[in-house]
């Protein structure tokens, strides 16, 4: 007489999904990202030390990733010198990573002027958040 053999349960498997960091909504490098200028500034202050050294270190170690630096200005000025503020906040941005090692090659700093604010109002308050460059990673 047989008898019935005992079989394992099958085993089911999961893959591992590894999401970059600039795509993890709760990791830092997906956070900070915007550094801020004074009116009329395209200095990078010491306030954004932290920003500039986390990013530029994730860069460094992530060769194959490339980023955009996009610079903003808000709506005070012509479109002219908006586009030209912008630009000079970005390429701002891209030699304070530069110093932690990230390449060229690796950074497109652009400029936006005033065309893509992030507050619409019409005060220091609105105008604060648009006086910015933004750090753009691929979206996948």
């Amino acid at each position: 007489m047989e008898r019935p053999v005992s079989q394992a349960p099958s085993s089911s498997t999961v893959a591992t999904v590894t999401v970059p960091a600039y795509l993890d909504s709760q990791n830092p490098i997906s956070k900070e990202r915007s550094v801020y200028f004074d009116f009329d500034d395209s200095s990078v202050k010491s306030d954004y030390a932290g920003l500039i050294q986390l990013q530029g270190h994730y860069l460094v170690s992530k060769r194959s990733v490339s980023i955009k630096i996009e610079g903003n200005a808000d709506e005070r000025g012509s479109p002219e010198y908006n586009l030209a503020l912008g630009q000079r906040r970005a390429e701002a941005v891209l030699k304070a990573l530069e110093i932690y090692g990230v390449k060229d090659a690796q950074m497109e700093p652009i400029s936006w002027g005033k065309e893509r604010p992030k507050a619409t109002g019409h005060d220091e308050v609105a105008w604060a958040q648009n006086r910015r460059a933004d750090l753009v990673y691929p979206p996948r």
